[in-house]
């Protein structure tokens, strides 16, 4: 269960509309439809029917809409409640962060706030995009960082958030350099046959910015090992388990030693931008700062 299911289902037993209610709720259409199904599919039961202008509940959801209201409505004013507590000056500033941008881009950034600003406290929640998206859209947290990519759009309207480009980086795919020299691993002359592949989940940000990349270009390769996070999968590389794409910040350090190298020319590389998002409601003093300082 995830409480945004029974909010987007309040929502749309009011709008009576999927679309007025996925821009109501600042998510993508399509996003918002595989929500409520996720939701039916929970319940067990149809809660919408769909053949009906404009939507109307199902009798299921007919007696599941009073407990969806109550359960948003009593978690909601908890949370104010903690929320209230935690006011002032040294509270906490909320930051929901991709994982690989947590350890590899934001850390470096709040120790250099932390000089700046000696009571600065953050909390910084670790998730994927999606769950890092709903944070923000649901005022849970201040403000988020995520890559963005041409080719993958985000489930906000990002027209509702204020937005800040911090750097671009690399995509690249990359193999231990003794493991390139013995066996010429090279995805421009694919001589050395499929080459064992360490890959993202495809419906993964990352997922689908490698799948755009790719293209129609041949790749010769096996997928050996799939998973969503990028430290995963850097364990692997580093173990000789296969070539992966993986983020320049990621590998900076392996990258200057030589420990590992590009396996691909410019046609298999892409460009992530780290960017920032926060609401356009103005912030708290001790958020204005942050991202002032991001």
């Amino acid at each position: 269960m995830d409480l945004n299911w029974l909010r987007d289902f309040e929502c749309l037993a009011r709008t009576q509309n999927f679309t007025r209610a996925a821009d109501e709720r600042s998510i993508t259409q399509s996003a918002f439809s595989r929500r409520i199904k996720a939701l039916e599919s929970w319940v067990g039961l149809p809660l919408v029917n769909r053949a009906t202008y404009p939507v109307e509940l199902t009798e299921s959801g007919q007696s599941f809409l009073p407990v969806a209201v109550a359960a948003v409505s009593r978690l909601s004013e908890a949370r104010q409640s903690l929320r209230d507590a935690d006011q002032g000056e040294n509270r906490f500033v909320r930051l929901s962060v991709l994982p690989t941008i947590s350890i590899h881009v934001l850390a470096g950034r709040l120790d250099a706030m932390q000089r700046d600003l000696p009571d600065l406290r953050t909390r910084v929640i670790s998730e994927s995009l999606n769950t890092c998206c709903e944070l923000l859209v649901e005022s849970a947290v201040d403000i988020m960082l995520c890559y963005s990519h041409p080719s993958v759009s985000l489930e906000i309207d990002e027209a509702r958030f204020a937005r800040k480009d911090l750097q671009v980086e690399r995509l690249i795919p990359v193999a231990l350099r003794s493991q390139v020299v013995e066996q010429g691993w090279d995805l421009d002359q694919p001589t050395a046959g499929r080459l064992p592949y360490l890959a993202y989940e495809r419906s993964s940000f990352l997922g689908m910015v490698v799948e755009a990349t790719v293209g129609g270009k041949p790749l010769a390769a096996k997928t050996l090992y799939v998973d969503g996070l990028v430290e995963a999968i850097k364990r692997r590389l580093m173990a000789g388990c296969g070539f992966a794409w993986m983020p320049e910040s990621a590998i900076a350090r392996e990258l200057e030693t030589g420990q590992v190298v590009p396996i691909g020319g410019p046609a298999w590389i892409a460009k992530l931008t780290v960017s920032a998002f926060a609401s356009q409601v103005p912030f708290d003093q001790p958020a204005q700062e942050v991202w002032r300082l991001l």
